[in-house]
């Protein structure tokens, strides 16, 4: 009989194993995680996200990140430029109420990694690349990655009026 309970025993040991591997690849989004956005004039943050990640450094081919910045959440610190930023004439939150991530790839840098997929703004969407780093830590890690959007390039407000180019600067904590 112990014969028989052995194998099945070690089965049993090595299919939980796999599952906690394949388990610590998915990752929560944290509190304390920050989407800021700098240009020569409109500065702030968007304070709400969600979404899912799937990031193992050892395989890269199941990474995924699939994640969505609430649009009225935009704060820059003026109540009269917040009002306006999610109106008709520049993000219209009301029709596109989500900026939006989804990754088909990630590929290894030498600076660290590429999130490679379509970012979708104000109804537009585009092929996109986010350069980001992850550094794990006692709880689970910290995503960092910073880049330009050009947000004429999604039909965000009009020329002339503000930077085209939006600086961005995300830091994202993440848990098991």
């Amino acid at each position: 009989m112990k014969f028989q309970s052995t194998p099945i025993l070690i089965t049993a040991i090595i299919g939980l194993s796999a599952f906690t591997a394949i388990n610590s690849s998915n990752w929560t989004i944290a509190e304390g995680y920050s989407v800021k956005f700098s240009s020569e004039d409109p500065t702030g943050v968007f304070e709400k996200m969600k979404g899912t990640v799937v990031f193992d450094e050892k395989d890269l081919t199941t990474a995924s990140f699939n994640v969505a910045i609430d649009v009225n959440s935009i704060n820059t610190g003026n109540g009269m430029m917040n009002r306006h930023a999610v109106s008709e004439k520049w993000f219209d939150a009301e029709k596109f109420p989500e900026i939006t991530f989804v990754s088909e790839r990630v590929a290894k840098t030498e600076a660290g990694y590429d999130a490679i997929g379509k970012l979708s703004v104000h109804g537009v969407t585009k092929d996109f690349t986010i350069p980001f780093t992850f550094a794990a830590n006692a709880t689970g890690g910290v995503f960092t990655g910073a880049f330009d959007v050009s947000r004429l390039a999604f039909g965000v407000g009009e020329a002339g009026k503000v930077s085209d180019i939006m600086k961005m600067e995300v830091s994202v904590p993440v848990k098991n």
